[in-house]
């Protein structure tokens, strides 16, 4: 009996552990405040939307969660993504958290990124300068704890829904290497992606590109706004007319901001595995 009980508390423990170790950790992009949030004090805000949807406002100090496989492997693939919310709100859950997890189990390390929001309502924000810095910082904070996370710098890609989607692509069109003259060790790192995954992205018809660019995964709905279900084909044109390789697909039967919820149902339910399938034929994911 006693050892029996021992076993128990044994299991329940270890049960307690890996709970823990699977809880996403917040991390501070910049502990010691955002340059540009200087002065601003207020509490970050959260809905609950119908449908239980955590919606997410008054960004001031943007962050990542980080979504850590478990486990050792100095090879994992990382995927930072930005959620939609028109630059206004941030959906936090079916187009960051629910697919962190998804991607988490399949072994890839997931960062859901908090950014400044440029349009809600009496912002002082601009999406190309607080909310681009944000997500090349997520980006140079993944590389910095590369090693600690057991991440392969060379697999660092990003990924956005909507306006996240806007915010992705100008993160994969204005990197950098870094910049070795900063006191912050963090900006020495390139802020430089390996790969984008665009999903109903935002604003594309701004979308610049050139033969350096990151190689793109590109997905939206027929029944999208035409600046997306039509907007999306010219911009794999653009990719295809400079030679990096691009894969797009456009579900006929969806629309706007269907993300990744357990709801989906029909083909468009499953394109994640398109996004692994893509992953895995471009080298970026283990054999």
């Amino acid at each position: 009996m006693k050892l029996k009980f021992l076993s128990i508390i044994l299991l329940v423990c270890c049960r307690a552990l890996l709970a823990d170790a699977q809880e996403p950790k917040e991390i501070l992009l910049w502990p010691n405040g955002a340059p540009g949030s200087e002065g601003k004090t207020e509490a970050e805000k959260v809905r609950i939307a119908e449908g239980g949807d955590h919606v997410v406002s008054r960004v001031h100090r943007p962050s990542v969660a980080a979504y850590l496989p478990i486990g050792q492997n100095s090879k994992r693939t990382a995927i930072i993504i930005a959620p939609g919310g028109g630059h206004r709100e941030l959906w936090t859950d079916h187009e960051g958290h629910n697919l962190a997890r998804w991607l988490q189990e399949k072994g890839i390390a997931a960062f859901v990124l908090k950014y400044r929001l440029a349009r809600e309502e009496g912002s002082t924000y601009k999406v190309d300068e607080h909310s681009l810095a944000d997500i090349k910082r997520s980006l140079r904070l993944v590389r910095f704890h590369s090693k600690k996370w057991g991440i392969d710098t060379a697999r660092i890609g990003v990924m956005g829904f909507s306006a996240g989607g806007e915010l992705a692509a100008l993160a994969a069109m204005r990197f950098d290497s870094g910049d070795r003259s900063s006191i912050d060790p963090l900006d020495h790192e390139s802020s430089h992606p390996a790969f984008q995954a665009l999903i109903y992205p935002g604003s594309s018809g701004r979308f610049e590109v050139t033969k350096s660019s990151p190689p793109v995964f590109l997905l939206c709905g027929y029944k999208d706004r035409a600046d997306i279900s039509e907007g999306l084909a010219q911009v794999y044109l653009k990719y295809k007319q400079a030679g990096v390789p691009a894969e797009l697909h456009i579900y006929s039967e969806a629309g706007h901001g269907f993300g990744f919820r357990p709801t989906n149902q029909g083909a468009i339910a499953h394109w994640p595995e398109r996004l692994m399938e893509w992953l895995a034929s471009a080298g970026f994911l283990n054999p």
